[in-house]
């Protein structure tokens, strides 16, 4: 233990392969000329930093940063499954089907009161009735504006919430 070792003998000692211990030698990890001591002090302290996330910034990532990630990706991923058990989330493109149904629904109920107008109502001046059909357009578009301002506003609380709760989890990191 107290004389210098090949790459290959170190390899076949711990274990591992030769171009492992290869890499290693030439990341600087061992030192060639070192004896198998410290060569195996070497390693063994390599290895605990290693597995205790303290090489992350050396080899281009922070175990500790890529935990909490991982983490967070699953506490979103289980706080919608559960919005969507509590029917109170869905996916964005079935809402826009929904709506876009109720609107057809209404629009096109709309669109036959004139015709009903004339049949319940024949003796109904020209005036009454455009002020019947005003009032009704004028119900509509506001339903539609109404509905798509209400949309938005919840589309972005909902992003506003996902990006509070990213803050507060990296305040917390």
């Amino acid at each position: 233990m107290d004389a210098p070792i090949s790459q290959a003998e170190f390899a076949q000692m711990v274990g591992v392969s030769e171009a492992s211990i290869s890499s290693r030698v030439s990341s600087g990890v061992l030192v060639r000329g070192e004896t198998a001591h410290e060569w195996l002090i070497a390693y063994c302290e390599h290895l605990r930093d290693q597995a205790a996330g303290r090489l992350g910034e050396t080899l281009g990532l922070d175990l500790v940063q890529e935990r909490a990630g991982l983490a967070r990706s699953q506490r979103e991923a289980q706080e919608m499954k559960n919005a969507v058990a509590r029917r109170e989330f869905a996916p964005v493109g079935l809402l826009t089907d929904v709506l876009a149904l109720a609107a057809s629904a209404v629009v096109d109920r709309f669109d036959q009161v004139p015709g009903q107008l004339l049949k319940s109502c024949p003796d109904l001046s020209d005036e009454a009735r455009t002020t019947v059909l005003r009032v009704l357009s004028d119900a509509r578009n506001e339903w539609i504006r109404s509905t798509a301002k209400l949309v938005a506003q919840q589309v972005d609380r909902l992003a506003d919430s996902f990006e509070s709760a990213d803050v507060a989890e990296e305040e917390v990191e």
